[in-house]
């Protein structure tokens, strides 16, 4: 038994660890980095600890024993799956809430673990796991397998290390790609092969085991809306499941449970065919992101079962006690611009206002910051009803609500999704959302109400500003005029996009010209980064922040900031197309081209690594490399020069 827990993690994940241990009277210690001594999940701790990287388990540990903790949660991610860390808990005479080393060792290895299920009778994907890691023995074995064939880091997960070749000629590339890629992210290059199954769905069987011999099923979730194998919804029941097909699945997942001798929370993967044969694909021996959507279905709180579990205690649930209650969604919030290739996309937080529609699971506040140095992910939004289409209905609703002002997020995309036909009816596969969004979704026009809207509420800004300069002025003589009222000009500008708004008071608002476009805006009510404003007799819901030189807006999860040129002040165009720049903060871990080498547009002249990921830096345009302004090794900021190239002479 114990009764303090340390967390080793950070984000939404560890502030919703520590709301359920403390709900249960235990005693919860936070780490942090200098990245993050700000953190909301620092805050609702008992208490906290520094320490350099949240991948150190010798500094986790040793937090422990200096802050009394008898037990560490690690969430996931980080440690959370790292066999040599859960043996030094143990040998440090602490609790680790999860499985033990050797089940998470078991399945760590992708190659190991298709070997145990096999043995189990456990069906799992055609594919080869042999220990030949050469490029001739891959392309040998893949053969074998058959094309497409989806290359996989045996030591990986969340979708990294990862890649797909369709023929044998794109092969060679992806081995390329899924090594280096697991060689950076996990340490370890050892790659497996199964062929790829492109029109089924992802299907996940959350399992439950505890040292009393229980080992149950709380049913399946459907993760089949992915992006490059990362996923974006979640939502259990699957729709469509039977309840044979789910008996099935779930027998096979508390199958490849006991194989290992699994204890605490744990989750089979699967693809599920279009002929309804399933196969192993993973098992994730920890908590998953998507654990929300089986908590609203099932009633139960994962966090606790395990908590349970670790203490030694029985599960207290048996098989026949598990009933899936109505329908849920969950919906990833990223930090990230879909409309530029899903960069990730960090910095300062200015506004932060959850939806109070749907359960919201986060670690971000207003005046905080999206680091560079963690995954993009900040939020998660879960909404539960008594049908599917009620809780995709109330999730819509509730995307719309939230509102994240400085880093771009993904919410309007991912309205997008939950409005698309093909998810609206249930139909989603694993290879949907790339082939219909192949290049991500359009990046988004303003609109002329838009456009409108963001400069009455800059005018606003500035008439507040102004007023509060001059002090005691009477509010009847607020806007009086003895001749008719010149117009109020606002200037506004996003990219090469440059709009001169004029704004003229009319029937209790103003009537605002664009062009040949006119919208007449009536305010009624604004102030809090909140405003409610009548365009052209509708009413819509804005949130804004207003800072110099700028006014931000978001309007049903679209991020929209303006920039506002000083008076006078000539508008730039676009930065010239032979620069190439580092989009985000990060690590460059490769120079693919020299001085001197002729490029065509599109090719790859750099590998960026951030937020766990690996980013492909491609030539604007066809040229010589005139300049490498940076070497690799180095670490970057957004917009730092990464290489310069010309025109061909000639």
């Amino acid at each position: 038994m114990f009764d303090s827990i340390l967390i080793a993690n950070r984000g939404e994940i560890a502030a919703r660890i520590l709301r359920t241990a403390r709900a249960m009277g235990l005693r919860c210690t936070a780490v942090f980095t200098d990245a993050d001594a700000g953190a909301p999940h620092v805050a609702l701790a008992d208490d906290a600890a520094r320490i350099d990287s949240y991948m150190s388990g010798g500094a986790i540990i040793a937090a422990a024993r200096a802050m009394g903790a008898q037990a560490i949660h690690p969430g996931y991610g980080f440690l959370s799956e790292n066999a040599d860390f859960a043996d030094a808990v143990a040998a440090a005479g602490l609790t680790l809430i999860g499985p033990p080393a050797s089940a998470i060792r078991a399945m760590a290895d992708k190659a190991e673990a298709r070997r145990r299920m096999i043995a189990a009778g456990v069906p799992c994907v055609p594919g080869w796991q042999g220990g030949d890691q050469s490029d001739a023995a891959l392309t040998d074995a893949a053969q074998d397998v058959g094309f497409p064939v989806m290359v996989k880091a045996a030591a990986g997960g969340g979708g990294r290390g990862m890649r797909i070749a369709q023929d044998a000629l794109a092969l060679p590339g992806a081995i390329r790609d899924a090594r280096a890629e697991a060689l950076s992210a996990f340490g370890n290059g050892t790659l497996i092969l199964e062929r790829a199954i492109q029109t089924a769905r992802h299907i996940e069987i959350q399992v439950f085991a505890d040292a009393h011999g229980t080992c149950i099923h709380l049913g399946e979730r459907d993760c089949s809306v992915q992006r490059r194998r990362q996923k974006v919804l979640e939502e259990s029941p699957a729709p469509g499941m039977t309840a044979p097909l789910r008996a099935a699945m779930g027998q096979a997942a508390t199958e490849a449970a006991r194989a290992v001798d699994y204890r605490g929370a744990g989750t089979v993967e699967f693809l599920l065919a279009p002929d309804g044969a399933f196969y192993f694909l993973e098992m994730n021996t920890r908590l998953q992101v998507e654990h929300p959507v089986t908590e609203a279905v099932t009633g139960l709180d994962l966090v606790a079962l395990q908590i349970r579990v670790a203490q030694g205690d029985a599960l207290g649930v048996a098989q026949d006690d598990i009933a899936l209650t109505g329908h849920a969604i969950e919906a990833r919030l990223y930090a990230e611009d879909p409309a530029a290739g899903f960069l990730p996309s960090a910095g300062p937080i200015a506004l932060w206002r959850p939806s109070d529609l749907v359960r919201v699971d986060a670690g971000i506040v207003s005046g905080g910051a999206v680091s560079p140095h963690y995954d993009p992910m900040v939020a998660k939004l879960i909404a539960h009803g008594a049908t599917r289409d009620d809780a995709r209905r109330a999730l819509i609703a509730a995307l719309k609500d939230t509102v994240m002002i400085g880093p771009q997020s993904n919410a309007g995309f991912l309205i997008e999704l939950l409005e698309a036909e093909v998810f609206a009816a249930g139909r989603a596969t694993t290879g949907w959302l790339d082939a219909a969004w192949p290049d991500g979704p359009a990046a988004y026009d303003p609109s002329p109400e838009d456009i409108a809207a963001a400069a009455v509420l800059a005018m606003l800004g500035d008439r507040g500003t102004a007023l509060s300069a001059m002090g005691g002025l009477p509010d009847d003589l607020i806007g009086w005029s003895s001749a008719a009222p010149l117009p109020i000009a606002v200037t506004l500008t996003m990219g090469d996009s440059v709009w001169q708004a004029s704004l003229r008071p009319d029937a209790g608002g103003w009537l605002v010209q664009i062009g040949d476009d006119a919208v007449q805006v009536a305010a009624m009510s604004h102030g809090g980064g909140a405003a409610v404003l009548m365009l052209d007799g509708r009413r819509a819901r804005f949130a804004f922040v207003a800072a110099e030189g700028a006014i931000t807006i978001m309007r049903a999860g679209r991020q929209m900031r303006f920039a506002r040129p000083r008076q006078g002040a000539q508008v730039a165009g676009a930065a010239s197309s032979g620069r190439i720049t580092a989009p985000m903060h990060g690590l460059l871990t490769e120079i693919c081209v020299a001085q001197g080498d002729r490029v065509a547009a599109g090719d790859r002249v750099a590998v960026l690594e951030a937020m766990k990921m690996q980013h492909q830096i491609e030539a604007p345009a066809a040229g010589v490399v005139l300049r490498i302004a940076v070497s690799a090794g180095a670490q970057l900021a957004s917009g730092d020069l990464i290489a310069e190239i010309g025109p061909e002479e000639g």
